[in-house]
Order: C-alpha cells, then structure tokens, then sequence
C-alpha cells in the first residue's frame, strides 16, 4: 500500500515548513519564483492559514513538518465533468470508441438504467475519487432530455447538500438544443434548472433556426437568471463552427450572465484568419473555454485501422493569449465517451501539459485545474492559497516540475480544514451491485 510521504503534526496550530508553491496561486503577497515556484513556510492554525512567510522563518518555537521542498497546491476545481454517466463502461461499452457509438450507448442505457438508485451509486463513486485526490469544487452536466430530469435533478440536490462539507457542487442541464423552440419541453428544463440552482448547457451543431434556437436559450437564461455553460464543436468537421454564432448572440443579446464552452474542437481545424476572427469575438463577447484533453484526444479522428493526425483540442494558447478565461477538466470517466479516468485533475493537469504543450514555460500553467475553473465557476475563493484563507490543500513530496510531472502523485497529502483526510479510493467493487444486473 502507498504510503504518504510525511507525518502532519497532530496540533492545532503549526506550520510547514521549506515548501515550494506555484506563486501563481498565491494571493495577496509578493513572491520571488524561479520557474513559477516560490519557497515559503506555512503557519496553520484552527483549520486556516495564517501566515504565508519567506521559507526558514516559520516560528522556531512552533510544532512543524519539514516538507524538505515539496510542493504545496490549493484544492483542485474540475468544471467540466458528467457525474451521471460515469462507471457504466462495464455495463455498456463503446467497443468502436467513436462519438458516435459513445451517443447511442449512452442514449440506450440511460432508458434502460438511469434511476435514481443507479445514478447515485455511480455518482457517488466519482465523489469518493475526486475527494481523495484533492478536488473541492465540481461542475457537472447532467443529461437532461425528459424525463430524465425529474429523475436527475432531485438526485443532485440530496448529493449536493450531503457533500456540501466536502466538495461544492454545481450543475448544468445537457438538453438537446432542438429541443428549445418546444415551449413544453423547454419550458421545463428551465424550471427544473431554476428550481435546483443550475444552469442551462447543450450540444450545439448545425441546425435549422440556430439563430433562433440561440436567441431564445439566451433569452431564457436571462429572464430566469441562469447561466449557460454549452458543448461546442466537439468534431473534426471544419464546417461546424458554431463557437462564432455563439459569441454573437451573447453580444447581440446583451447577455449579462456568465457563458462558458467546452470543447470547441473544430476551431483548431480553421485557417488562421478564420480562427483569429472567431477568437477575437469569443474575447469580446467575455466567454470562457474549457478544454477536455483526455477525452478529446480519445474520440477525435478516430477511424478504423487509421492512425488519428490530429490531436483534437481547441486553440488552447491563442485563446488565452487573446486574453479569455481558459482551463481544463476530466469530462467524462469510464464511459462511452471515455473509456478511462479517475476523476483525478494531477491526472488531467499532466496530460494536458503533454497535450497542450502547456510546458516551457510551466509558470502560470497550474492555474488551468485550480483558480482560472474557479473564477470561472465564480468561487474565486477557491484554488488559491490565501492568508486567511481554508488550510484546504494538497502536498506533493515533488519539489520541481519535472519531479511533478514524471509521477502520478499517489503519495500525495490532501489537507481540509487543516487536516490530512482518508485517502483511500472507492473499490470498483463497490459497484458491481448495478452492473451485474
């Protein structure tokens, strides 16, 4: 069994001491890095942190634990994600790995399974990983065509107030956006959304009135107070691009609530004068992206007997360097759409690294899976390391980014309120009661 690779201090106050953190999550003071990381003594007390000193300075006098360079993260924030679909891989596998044969799985078990109980078990899982990796904040799509929202949406809202101690949960209705020129069945899924505190998403495509079908889910989202938070472009065809019309009717609405998208995989396959116009809008009209690496790079240009030419993620660098808000999340977690996962964003940070080339220079890079999500999510409090703030954190023995990024972590220290938690993961047994059916 692994094991941690340090002792916390059994007090209620005492510090941590010769650590490295990611300055670019540190709030509030100065910070003299080399390679985005700063050397610093942690003082914790009563479940905050109560001082962020230059490292060597920790109080002489103070119970302490020699981190001996290791570094020390915030909680991690994993936006994108679909709780409701995960772990049903076994029950209902892909066995081509396409979108396509991802969409009528997933459409065929959730009629024959997704209830209640069924949902919650798998649901929980995937609570139970992120927790033990390190995960305080968590947005999740939830499929919503009817009636499976009146199933869904009661489910989450006993989760989110039983895990409410440990991870914040939001969500976000998945409804087809045909769907939105229904008055009936559009009518409720806002009211649901409403009704639970969530925000309206989709997947977009072409579509016949998607000017139309646009104007009415911003208007919606307006006149209810919602957010909207959309899959976008999630395909190699060049030809759909719907990230611009998006950007439009946000603007031609006037829309004031928060937008985000995810995927926007076509806008890589752009010429770049197309692709500079699209972004230049997405940055005026204030919208966020978020990318999914893993499942992204699974899925796309996939075909059979063909190795895939692309890596299927959106213009990650040029939308940041445009200056809109971009992170990166899990999405799926063995299902589908994705065979693989653990809910575990050391896991996703690593691999977008490799993937998104977010490396050389790695000094703002580790904000993707904690405080860009987070502003995004509008918890700015969270995935930040605060004087004041919760001594909600994650230690790693890695003291350099090639140490962080060579090993997957599992001896990691995950802290709440001040104190090491149980960081043992579910079993996959633990589901075979729903899967065995």
């Amino acid at each position: 069994m692994m094991t941690a690779f340090m002792t916390l201090p059994d007090a209620r106050r005492f510090a941590l001491t010769n650590a490295t953190l990611p300055a670019v999550l540190v709030k509030g003071l100065p910070a003299v890095a080399k390679d985005g990381l700063m050397e610093a003594d942690l003082v914790i007390a009563d479940g905050k942190i109560e001082a962020i000193l230059p490292r060597g300075s920790a109080p002489a006098d103070l119970v302490s634990a020699d981190m001996r360079g290791g570094m020390i993260w915030p909680c991690f924030v994993d936006m994108h994600t679909h709780l409701d679909k995960g772990h049903f891989w076994d029950r209902r596998p892909n066995p081509d790995g396409t979108f396509e044969g991802a969409l009528m799985n997933v459409r065929e078990d959730r009629i024959a399974n997704w209830t209640a109980e069924d949902i919650r078990a798998r649901f929980e899982f995937s609570l139970k990983s992120a927790y033990a990796h390190g995960t305080k904040l968590i947005r999740t799509h939830l499929d919503s065509i009817p009636p499976q929202p009146d199933i869904s949406f009661p489910l989450f809202d006993e989760l989110r107030a039983e895990w409410k101690d440990r991870i914040a949960l939001q969500a976000v209705a998945l409804l087809p956006l045909e769907c939105v020129l229904d008055e009936s069945v559009f009518g409720g899924i806002v009211a649901t959304a409403r009704r639970y505190g969530g925000l309206l998403g989709g997947a977009t495509r072409i579509l016949p009135d998607f000017e139309r079908i646009l104007d009415t889910l911003f208007e919606a989202a307006a006149d209810n107070g919602l957010d909207i938070d959309l899959h976008v472009d999630e395909t190699e065809d060049k030809q759909v691009l719907t990230l611009e019309a998006i950007a439009e009717a946000k603007l031609r609405n006037r829309f004031e609530g928060s937008v985000t998208v995810g995927h926007c995989c076509s806008l890589a396959r752009q010429d770049d004068e197309t692709a500079r116009r699209v972004i230049d809008k997405v940055a005026k009209a204030e919208i966020s992206v978020v990318s999914l690496p893993m499942c992204n790079m699974y899925l796309q240009d996939r075909h059979a007997g063909r190795t895939p030419r692309w890596r299927g993620v959106t213009l990650f660098h040029e939308l940041t360097a445009a200056g809109v808000k971009t992170a990166v999340s899990s999405d799926n977690t063995r299902d589908p759409f994705y065979a693989y996962g653990d809910m575990d964003p050391v896991e996703v940070f690593r691999e977008a690294v490799r993937i998104l080339h977010l490396d050389h220079p790695l000094d703002t890079s580790a904000r993707v899976v904690t405080s860009t999500p987070a502003e995004i999510l509008g918890r700015p409090d969270i995935g930040v390391i605060a004087e004041g703030g919760p001594a909600d954190l994650v230690l790693f023995s890695a003291r350099r980014w090639s140490e962080f990024l060579s090993r997957p972590q599992a001896d990691r220290i995950v802290m709440r309120n001040g104190m090491g938690i149980d960081r043992r993961l579910p079993d996959y047994r633990d589901l075979d009661p729903i899967l065995d059916k």
